[in-house]
């Protein structure tokens, strides 16, 4: 079982049976509990500091002589470590055992107080200090900043007797993430020396305000940004979809880094130029986090630009772990989260569909009043779209008060994905009312709907008429919709006459659409053809083996299954693995097939037996047809009990209370088999099943699917 305790209290523990497959390999339980000294240590020093009385003097370092300055050291360094890991009783006993103290003692109190949300004790030891020097004034401005009272921060910044540069940039920072443009510009420029991080701070007002033109003259006055400020500028005209003028200044950085990349990547991609993202994405230098950490940890100060940064280089990285780690870190370093960051944490939540966390984030992020702006919005909007709840979406949507394009398609491909194809097209109708022109992606979500819905009628008519009526080119993602509709309606012929009729050769994921078509309606024969253009294009595909291989099963070619195995472990191409997961109060439990590692595997077991007679008595009848096994028909029944799904749902009537939905995740398609026992299980059950798989979500609720058994 994996733990994540240290996302406390935040996001509660993350556990499961096994590492889900989204995650890194190593856990936060691979990190020291603690920096403090060891047991028999701390107990020696306990003793000392018992015997010894605070002095009238106690208060300086000066009447302290070598052997007890490095004694003070360690107690520091011991205080520090106790307020790290969130210890502030731990911390105090030792500042108050400690026969001398230093300023430094009383900053490192003060600090570890601020960053564990105990602020009105940093004001206490504030107060009480004989001594002040600029690390104690710049750690209570930042302090009241953090707590959103910049009256009184900027009362110790005046009071103050002496300012450096690090005071300078808490205020420029403070009215920045507050909003105060001018009053951040304003002490931007009384500041006597500036930084690096006093120029990020007011392009970083300028852009989250909205405020590009501004933000550009200042860019440009400037001949020595640094990577990360023109990362801001450029993220700045993506989210406000002005691509061109961010393929400008991407194509003049001296040096990009993963975030630079990542960010055109991910703006083409949002655009719906995909072919263009695809290609930036292929000239990456570096395609994971690493060599950015390691920049981000060699920096000598981090601001809110360069955290926002590397948690979306993790985000975008499919590192979740990471991200949400570091998203909990800059909370408690006292950074005050901005958009990019909620963004990021959201989107993190969505993709390994953490509804739970996901809520939580919502809540902070109304805190702050970034609920109903177009960017946090959209980015919360495909939270809940992701993670299965549609209704908390179709709340989302409503309540957002400006809607662009992006809000729109999100909400159309969101019901798409849940298979409410006639919802995501009254949608789409909303939007031609509102005067919003669809764009690349807007069609593609409304063919998806058609497509999930078998509105095949309706989609071809969206789809010749695109360029008319919208003056939207039909791309390779719309005609792998179109391919993906007909050949779930059985038109497989017409498939065809459309793939060689494009302008263009048809590419894998097309060719897969008419494997998966074949496989569906039984023909053998164009599934080969299908499978031999792919297998000549992504030789690794595993998953276009498996589909073949299904096709040869349930036509009973047992030969042709056996030389697809052999082919497979020729070639060294190996299975994805299948990993179904659910969070149940804050932990995502996840199961393989046959999984033996879960905690309540006994009773998980013992409740599936149990199910499995009351289904057969409903009229249920296991799927053999998909067993990849020449075997006896009832082992290949015992082989379908126990796949991952199957478990991850016992596990959550076990365990969820009646009357909520249980979410389950899969990280490949469902099978024809679990999909069938899922249904009986919502009406013997009562409940309501919502299954996210590789390609769609299914709700099953009294004993039928929202994809009406076309998927």
């Amino acid at each position: 079982m994996r733990s994540f305790d240290r996302l406390k209290p935040f996001f509660k523990t993350v556990a499961g049976s096994r590492p889900p497959p989204f995650t890194t390999a190593s856990t936060l339980a691979d990190l020291p509990v603690s920096v403090s000294a060891s047991p028999a240590e701390a107990k020696k020093k306990k003793k000392k500091r018992r015997r010894r009385k605070p002095s009238a003097s106690s208060e300086s370092s000066s009447a302290a002589g070598p052997s007890e300055t490095a004694e003070i050291v360690r107690w520091n360094k011991e205080i520090s470590g106790h307020m790290r890991w969130g210890r502030c009783e731990e911390a105090l006993r030792v500042f108050e055992g400690m026969p001398h103290r230093t300023t430094v003692s009383w900053n490192a109190m003060i600090s570890g107080y601020i960053s564990n949300g105990r602020f009105d004790l940093a004001v206490e030891v504030f107060r009480r200090m004989p001594r002040r020097d600029r690390v104690s004034w710049n750690a209570m401005i930042s302090g009241y900043v953090r707590n959103g009272d910049l009256g009184t921060a900027r009362r110790l910044f005046d009071e103050m007797p002496e300012r450096d540069t690090v005071s300078w940039n808490a205020m420029i920072s403070a009215y920045a993430l507050n909003g105060h443009v001018e009053a951040a510009r304003e002490m931007f420029d009384r500041a006597p020396v500036k930084n690096a991080i006093s120029w990020n701070g007011v392009l970083a007002a300028y852009v989250q305000n909205g405020r590009l033109e501004a933000a550009r003259r200042l860019f440009d006055s400037n001949p020595e940004w640094e990577t990360v400020s023109w990362n801001a500028m450029i993220a700045g005209y993506v989210q406000r979809r002005r691509l061109e003028e961010a393929r400008e200044l991407f194509d003049r950085m001296p040096r990009r880094d993963v975030v630079s990349w990542n960010t055109m990547v991910s703006g083409y991609a949002q655009m719906g130029e995909l072919g263009v993202a695809r290609l930036l994405f292929d000239r990456t230098p570096v395609k994971d986090v690493e060599q950015a950490r390691k920049l981000f940890d060699h920096m000598p100060q981090h601001d809110s630009i360069s955290w926002a940064a590397m948690i979306a280089g993790y985000s975008q990285g499919g590192l979740s772990e990471e991200a949400l780690r570091l998203f909990i870190d800059m909370g408690r370093q006292g950074e005050r989260y901005n958009r990019s960051t909620y963004t990021c944490a959201l989107s993190t939540c969505a993709d390994i569909a953490a509804l739970e966390c996901g809520s939580q984030v919502h809540g902070r992020l109304v805190k702050a009043g970034y609920e109903t702006g177009c960017f946090v919005g959209n980015a919360l909007l495909a939270m809940y779209c992701k993670c299965g709840s549609i209704d908390e979406a179709y709340e989302t949507f409503m309540g957002m008060i400006v809607k662009d394009v992006v809000t729109w398609n999100t909400m159309i491909a969101g019901y798409a994905r849940h298979g409410f194809g006639r919802e995501a097209l009254e949608i789409f109708d909303w939007m031609l009312d509102t005067n919003t022109k669809p764009d690349d992606v807007t069609l593609v979500g409304v063919l998806s709907a058609c497509s999930h819905t078998g509105l095949v009628e309706k989609g071809m008519q969206y789809f010749y008429s695109m360029h008319d009526d919208f003056s939207v080119t039909p791309k390779a993602q719309h005609y792998t919709c179109m391919i993906d509709l007909l050949g779930r309606a059985g038109r497989l012929e017409d498939a065809q006459d459309l793939m060689r009729n494009m302008p263009f050769e048809p590419d894998a994921t097309m060719w897969g659409a008419l494997l998966g078509a074949s496989r569906v309606h039984g023909n053998a024969k164009l599934g080969e053809e299908a499978a031999r253009r792919i297998f000549e294009m992504e030789p690794d595909n595993s998953g276009m083996y498996v589909l073949l291989s299904n096709l040869y099963a349930s036509s009973g070619k047992w030969n042709d299954v056996r030389k697809m195995r052999v082919m497979m472990r020729d070639k060294g191409v190996r299975k994805v693995p299948g990993f179904s997961w659910i969070e149940v109060q804050n932990i995502i439990h996840t199961f393989s097939v046959g999984d033996s590692e879960h905690p309540q595997k006994e009773k998980i077991y013992a409740f599936l037996e149990d199910l499995d007679l009351r289904m057969r008595k409903a009229g249920y009848v296991s799927s053999t047809k998909m067993v990849l096994h020449d075997v006896e028909e009832e082992e290949k029944e015992h082989m379908l009990k126990y796949h991952s799904e199957k478990l991850a749902v016992a596990f959550g009537i076990l365990n969820v209370p009646s009357g909520r939905p249980i979410r389950v995740i899969k990280n490949l398609r469902v099978c024809e088999d679990c999909h069938n026992a899922i249904k009986y299980i919502s009406a013997i059950e009562s409940r309501l099943i919502i299954l996210r798989d590789s390609n769609r979500f299914h709700h099953f609720s009294n004993g039928s699917c929202s994809c009406g058994d076309y998927w």
